[in-house]
């Protein structure tokens, strides 16, 4: 299926500045409104994690707001340092920022894309072309890119990270990483990845979550390593299809666990554990509640895209579960659009 036709202006739901802040002192998503709010909704919870002194809760209640003030100036301050680093920044590996070519790509990976784009193409066929880790909750894993693709691609994170050009860090669980849109890297190799080769993959794997209707995304690369980050707590992502490709280095443990739909009851019943594989991506639903063991040695790099469709969130936000509040914002926002979404089935969460 088709794209259809990019909109000039993405938005997001004003929920962004309000629900799933994340705290990590305490290892909670929380939705903040207010004090009183807040005490009602996860005093108990709070107690039981630490947060036990009027001292402890002022704390908190001044990160979060200072978090709320944050995530409203978040769309401006990522345009103008991607203008900065745009005018400033000398990459060490410029062929990166050329558009993407098939040579960076794994031959399995374009050879799933290529079969998946065929008029006759079927959800069996593209199951013999990759590997299935779970049938039941739809995970999928493959080769993307080749190895000096990946070795280029990190020579140039590296170079970035030891730049003195500003850094959006990819979320507030991710505190080293780089967002790709503003190191220039959206549109020569994230929005082709996207249109060419993962959506008429998507669309056969996941038709009910938009899969032929992406049309935005956001694409960020994380790092873990000794004395930075070392693990993920549980989480689900703000988009309707995601994938996690293992970049390198080399490193023991962090490897990532599923569980259930991020609604389901007993959603982290006997999770499923999936190892990372340098190269190599797993595709999964982005509603799947999931994080990633600690890190044993050495350093962790993985590219993340979250894939998304105007067509299905315009009518739900993912992350409030309701019909989105919609702000402008800058680039691809959160995916939202103001336009009348195609008719698709969404996604059943339950």
């Amino acid at each position: 299926m088709a794209t259809a036709g990019v909109p000039q202006r993405f938005c997001r739901c004003a929920c962004f500045c309000s629900e799933n802040l994340y705290v990590a002192r305490y290892g909670l998503h929380v939705r903040f409104r207010g004090e009183q709010q807040l005490r009602a909704d996860y005093g108990p919870i709070l107690r039981s994690r630490g947060c036990v002194t009027p001292k402890d809760f002022q704390q908190l209640l001044e990160e979060l707001e200072q978090e709320v003030e944050r995530r409203k100036r978040l769309g401006q301050e990522s345009a103008a340092r991607k203008a900065l680093i745009a005018s400033s920044y000398h990459p060490a590996r410029p062929e990166i920022y050329n558009s993407l070519q098939d040579v960076a790509l794994a031959p399995e990976f374009l050879a799933a894309a290529e079969y998946s784009a065929l008029p006759g193409a079927d959800l069996k066929g593209l199951l013999q072309r990759l590997e299935t880790v779970s049938e039941e909750k739809r995970i999928y894993r493959m080769p993307v890119f080749t190895a000096p693709f990946c070795q280029a691609l990190l020579e140039e994170l590296e170079h970035f990270e030891q730049s003195d050009m500003p850094k959006g860090r990819p979320n507030t669980m991710n505190n080293y990483g780089v967002l790709l849109h503003e190191l220039g890297l959206d549109e020569p190799l994230v929005t082709p990845l996207r249109e060419r080769f993962l959506q008429p993959l998507m669309a056969l794997l996941y038709p009910d979550c938009g899969g032929g209707w992406l049309d935005s995304h956001r694409a960020f690369v994380v790092k873990y390593a000794p004395g930075q980050d070392r693990e993920l707590g549980c989480h689900y992502d703000n988009a309707e299809l995601t994938i996690n490709v293992s970049l390198g280095k080399v490193f023991t443990g962090g490897a990532l666990y599923f569980g259930g739909l991020f609604q389901a009851p007993s959603a982290l019943a006997s999770p499923l554990e999936v190892e990372h594989v340098v190269g190599q991506g797993v595709l999964h639903r982005g509603g799947q509640l999931h994080g990633a063991r600690p890190l044993g040695t050495g350093e962790r790099w993985n590219l993340i895209v979250w894939l998304r469709a105007s067509a299905v969130r315009n009518r739900l936000c993912p992350m409030c579960c309701r019909k989105p509040d919609l702000v402008d914002d800058e680039g691809f926002g959160d995916g939202f659009t103001r336009e009348e979404p195609p008719t698709v089935d969404v996604c059943v969460m339950t």
